[in-house]
């Protein structure tokens, strides 16, 4: 697995081009530089940005809107003309590109061809699907797309297990899904998608870590990631929760509460170096504002780096500054302590 994920890091060194290392640069300083003056310093622009293919899901997981049916906002299949326009405006400065927010990318009829688009443009890619669309059609169309990194959710051993969380899902479906990836990789001798099993720990699955790093040699997948789960209801505690607190976001207070690991500490590097693009154009400061709440601008009807350099902008950014527990999205944030825990069996 080190010799793999070694492949991947190099693939995405390879993208680093002057302008783009250049722009980094620039928006670490402007970064470090606002935490020292509390003012919303920013040159640049980002580094990455997370575009939304659709807000459709095929599955109903309990913590997440698409899977609940939730949206207040509009919902939708990301355009391929609005696409390649912001890309084109940023490939220069961007390093790399999530095609994902809320919804299964694979819904999109169109997400392979904008992968592709993307490539083209060498850009880093990379994607996250509950693995119910990897077809041996599909797998091939994926390697061939160029996407760089695939990540499949895989958050049970066993489908009385998995399906507590990724309720409507069929384990099996998500495992051939994984073995199509991997037998379509060799037959095309390609290195590309780094493959992942993702793990989301909660109190049903965290006796099942050491049989999903079995599942992944077994099957040939690059790496194992554990994430920690967000739960919305955690205060008075949630059956969601790991009692192992290694893979929790929330801590156990004397008193039964629960509140958050990390310190609400008056900065966010996110806000600096990348956002969020809904499927229909409006950018959000990040991932945690599933709903489109903090609309910071609207592609529709101005170009990103207007808006990134914009009122709004700028406005959010010293509200970050003065008080992150004032911000709803940030209170529940993970910023400062550990999404991912990353380790051997």
């Amino acid at each position: 697995m080190m010799y793999n994920k070694l492949n991947d890091a190099l693939r995405l060194l390879a993208r680093l081009r002057l302008p783009r290392l250049w722009n980094a640069a620039k928006v670490a300083g402007s970064f470090y530089l606002a935490r020292w003056l509390g003012k919303p310093i920013q040159w640049g622009l980002p580094v990455s940005i997370s575009i939304e293919p659709t807000t459709a899901c095929n599955l109903r997981c309990p913590e997440c809107p698409s899977g609940l049916r939730a949206f207040t906002r509009p919902t939708g299949n990301l355009k391929a003309d609005f696409f390649r326009n912001t890309i084109d405006e940023l490939q220069r400065e961007l390093i790399f590109l999530i095609f994902y927010f809320q919804g299964e990318p694979f819904i999109n009829p169109g997400f392979l061809e904008m992968v592709r688009y993307a490539h083209e443009k060498g850009l880093y890619t990379i994607t996250s699907t509950n693995g119910h669309f990897l077809s041996r059609e599909n797998a091939r169309k994926t390697i061939e797309s160029g996407l760089d990194r695939l990540i499949i959710s895989i958050d049970g051993t066993t489908q009385e297990v998995y399906e507590q969380y990724r309720r409507g899902g069929r384990l099996e479906t998500v495992l051939q899904g994984a073995r199509n990836m991997v037998e379509m990789k060799r037959q095309l001798r390609s290195r590309t998608p780094h493959l992942i099993f993702q793990f989301l720990v909660v109190r049903p699955n965290e006796h099942q870590i050491p049989e999903v790093y079995r599942l992944a040699r077994e099957i040939g997948v690059d790496e194992v990631k554990l994430k920690t789960a967000q739960v919305y209801d955690y205060q008075n505690g949630n059956p969601l929760i790991p009692l192992n607190e290694q893979y929790a976001r929330y801590r156990r207070q004397a008193d039964g509460s629960y509140r958050v690991k990390n310190k609400l500490l008056n900065h966010c590097w996110k806000l600096w170096h990348a956002c969020v693009i809904t499927w229909d154009g409006l950018v959000v400061p990040c991932c945690f504002d599933k709903d489109a709440t903090h609309q910071l601008g609207d592609l529709r009807r101005q170009n990103f780096k207007e808006l990134w350099h914009g009122e709004a902008y700028r406005g959010f950014r010293q509200r970050l500054l003065k008080g992150r527990s004032q911000i709803d999205i940030c209170t529940n944030c993970t910023e400062g302590c550990r999404v991912w825990v990353s380790r051997e069996p």
